[in-house]
């Protein structure tokens, strides 16, 4: 494998609390059915306004203010965190990247947010090529992100490996034909990634290089 494609939410970035914690808010500012932080929480993976749709029942239009509500609380919120990564994730991106790995991102948040976090995290040189949901037609679980992904580096779909914390990621690397890898740490349960097939389970992202 050659060509290593990244999830951020839950597997690079540990975003869970911010990212709950906007999505109660928008609830309440928008006085929608309560839903608890393990619910909301289950949701993350998903294109944002499919998060609050499949969540809460709601109509089309209302999944639209959900979505510029929880934009526009998430840019504040942002402000005052300082999102940690993981451990190991950073040394051991380096070190994929020493060893001459390409590594891109596949995330379900919009671009603007990712490169914004990337920057923050200093990342900006380690990942040669960034897709998020408003880049792509059709969002994870859809495989199209990966296939872009694989069209630009001209790459095998046997050749790549795509990581992530959710059966959301892992859905979409199999669809596309590629190696996939779930993290037990992030969202998604070890059990949820066993029942999604995932060919890998890694408990610390570093244990990534024991799999290529």
């Amino acid at each position: 494998m050659k060509l290593i494609i990244i999830d951020f939410d839950g597997t690079l970035g540990d975003t869970r609390q911010l990212i709950v914690e906007t999505m109660q808010q928008t609830i309440q500012e928008l006085k929608l059915a309560p839903r608890t932080d393990e619910q909301c929480a289950s949701m993350i993976g998903l294109p944002l306004k499919q998060a609050f749709t499949d969540l809460i029942p709601m109509t089309n239009e209302m999944g639209d203010k959900c979505v510029d509500t929880y934009r526009r609380i998430f840019f504040a919120n942002n402000a005052a965190y300082s999102i940690p990564t993981f451990p190991h994730v950073i040394e051991t991106l380096q070190e994929l990247s020493s060893k001459g790995y390409t590594m891109t991102l596949a995330s379900s948040r919009i671009r603007k947010s990712l490169v914004d976090f990337v920057h923050s995290m200093h990342l900006e040189d380690t990942f040669t090529y960034i897709l998020g949901a408003d880049d792509v037609t059709h969002a994870k679980p859809h495989p199209e992100p990966v296939l872009r992904t694989l069209e630009a580096f001209h790459c095998p779909p046997e050749e790549a490996l795509v990581v992530g914390d959710t059966i959301y990621d892992i859905e979409m690397g199999r669809r596309a034909g590629a190696h996939t890898c779930g993290v037990t740490y992030g969202n998604g349960t070890r059990q949820e990634l066993q029942d999604a097939k995932a060919d890998f389970l890694i408990d610390d992202f570093q244990e990534i290089l024991t799999i290529l």
